[in-house]
């Protein structure tokens, strides 16, 4: 059986493609989801992409990841700034985590600079686009590949 990744969004995330096309690009979330699937199964991983407007069910699908001993790709989009919740259901996870930003949040406004979610994160990439998932997903193989399966 393959090994799972988790690949979870956050709020507003439903609307990328939509909403400020200037800076988040023109790619929909479900173009996204597809890149993610597409790239999991060339790496042999299986690949539950979600999306939620909800701070509760984030947590609950990182519980459930924890659960399934998957890893996980997380763009928490704005709970990446105040969510201690959300931080504190990551660091139970003994999986890698990749944290992907669409933009660079280190170019952006002060409010958008420093990320809770990182102090949980393996990693983070940020202002790659969607591009940014692919590289996550391949990152956290590399991670799996390198550690024996639970």
């Amino acid at each position: 059986m393959s090994r799972t990744i988790y690949v979870l969004n956050g709020p507003n995330l439903n609307l990328l493609g939509v909403r400020e096309p200037q800076l988040y690009g023109n790619t929909t979330l479900a173009e996204v989801a597809q890149l993610c699937q597409r790239v999991a199964g060339e790496l042999g991983l299986g690949c539950e992409f979600r999306q939620t407007n909800h701070e509760g069910v984030l947590v609950d699908w990182v519980q459930e990841a924890r659960e399934k001993a998957a890893a996980v790709v997380i763009n928490p989009a704005g709970l990446s700034f105040r969510s201690i919740p959300l931080l504190d259901a990551l660091k139970t996870l003994d999986q890698p985590i990749a944290e992907v930003h669409v933009t660079n949040i280190h170019k952006r406004d002060a409010l958008y600079q420093s990320s809770l979610v990182s102090l949980a994160a393996t990693g983070v990439i940020c202002g790659f686009g969607p591009f940014g998932y692919e590289l996550a997903i391949r990152a956290l193989a590399q991670s799996l590949a390198a550690a024996p399966a639970p």
